[in-house]
Formats: C-alpha cells, sequence, structure tokens
C-alpha cells in the first residue's frame, strides 16, 4: 500500500455546510476516522477562495475529501464513495427500487432544494436573502413530504438509514435557520427527530465541530 493510500482521511469542511454534514455523517456511520481541516466561508471573503483550496478543489466549495491517494469533492460523490470503499453498514439498499428512491430523495435535496439557497445564491438576493431561502425550501419540501408519505419507514426509505437521510437532516437544519415553518411537513419533521437520536448524527453535528464558534455549541 502506498503511503497515500494508507495516511489517514482529511476532510476540509465548514461546520454550517449543509453538504459538508452529509460527509460527515457517512464518515461516522462507517467508523472512519479522519482529520478534519476547517475551512470558514465567511471569514477573510471566504477561505474557500483562496489559491491554496483553489488548488486542491477548483469549484472553491466545501467539501473536499482526500482519501486513499485522491481528492474528491461533490457530497454525494464522496459518499458513493465510501458506500463502495466501505460498504458497512450500508447506504444504499439491495433492493434496486428502494435504491432508486433512495437517490431520488438524496438527488431531490442536493440538486432541487440546497442549491437555491446556497451562500453563493444568498448572496446576490440582497435584503431579499431570507424570504428567497424560505420559498425555495418551502415549495422543495412540499414536494418532499408528499413523497417520503410513500416512501418512509422510520427513516426516509424504509426502516433503515440511507443516502437520503444523510441529506434530509441537514437540510431540516438549513430550513430551520432560515426560519421556516415546519408544521405542515409532519413526515420530514418525524424523520429528522427519529435521525438526530442516532450518535452519528450527533457527532457529526454543527453544534459540535472543531470550527463551531462558541455561541453555537452544543
Amino acid at each position: 500500500m502506498s503511503a497515500a493510500a494508507a495516511a489517514k482521511p482529511i476532510l476540509y469542511s465548514y461546520f454550517r455546510s449543509s453538504c459538508s454534514w452529509r460527509v460527515r455523517i457517512a464518515l461516522a456511520l462507517k467508523g472512519i476516522s479522519y482529520d478534519l481541516v476547517p475551512v470558514n466561508l465567511i471569514k477573510d471573503g471566504g477561505q474557500q477562495f483562496s489559491a491554496e483550496f483553489k488548488a486542491l478543489n477548483p469549484m472553491q466549495q466545501v467539501p473536499a475529501l482526500k482519501i486513499d491517494g485522491i481528492t474528491l469533492s461533490q457530497s454525494l460523490a464522496i459518499i458513493n464513495y465510501l458506500e463502495e470503499t466501505h460498504p458497512n453498514p450500508r447506504l444504499l439498499p439491495q433492493d434496486p427500487k428502494k435504491r432508486a428512491q433512495v437517490r431520488m430523495i438524496a438527488d431531490h435535496i442536493a440538486s432541487g432544494i440546497q442549491p437555491l439557497q446556497n451562500l453563493n445564491v444568498l448572496k446576490q438576493m440582497g435584503e431579499k436573502k431570507m424570504e428567497w431561502a424560505q420559498n425555495c425550501i418551502m415549495s422543495g419540501f412540499q414536494a418532499l413530504e408528499q413523497i417520503l408519505q410513500n416512501t418512509a419507514g422510520r427513516y426516509c426509505v424504509g426502516d433503515e438509514v440511507s443516502m437520503a437521510d444523510l441529506c434530509l437532516a441537514p437540510q431540516v437544519a438549513n430550513a430551520e435557520r432560515f426560519k421556516v415553518d415546519m408544521g405542515p411537513y409532519p413526515t420530514i419533521t418525524r424523520i429528522n427527530k427519529a435521525l438526530l437520536e442516532l450518535e452519528a448524527f450527533k457527532t457529526s453535528h454543527p453544534s459540535r465541530q472543531p470550527d463551531t464558534p462558541a455561541e453555537l455549541r452544543a
């Protein structure tokens, strides 16, 4: 095994980044220990725009994960790699239909909701950013609530934690941060409550990261 492949993985993360949180949950569930390098998306105009970080991830976004001698970006691509290299516990069901549903829900959040209320977009929205973020999340959650009524057991798809759940909890945290009324989404709320009781979701939580500001720590 090469030294690069044997080295401990390094996760470049921001405590409040929902995409980083997805990956932190996956690493925790799969019992993969890693070193964390905080990238502050606000400080110094955004540390993700540094030349050093751009060399690591040309998209200048977190998360990025150095693992097995390669550097990966995009949270779902990272989670899929972890799934293929560390299959237990599985985050994608064996059944093709359930697996498709998991991917559908993960994509619904990762492509259809989160990017619309991302930091870069909100900067462009000026004073309307709160209203914009709320509208994007509410329209996405309206659809998601309907989907989950057909797929959910204890979690998003049946009774096992999947990649869909790794996307759900961080997106609910975003909704709460933008003061979205969660009343109309009882299924999302119930699943999120169950997820936040799990150790992997607790240890990876934004309130418990090395770069969490003192006033936001759990």
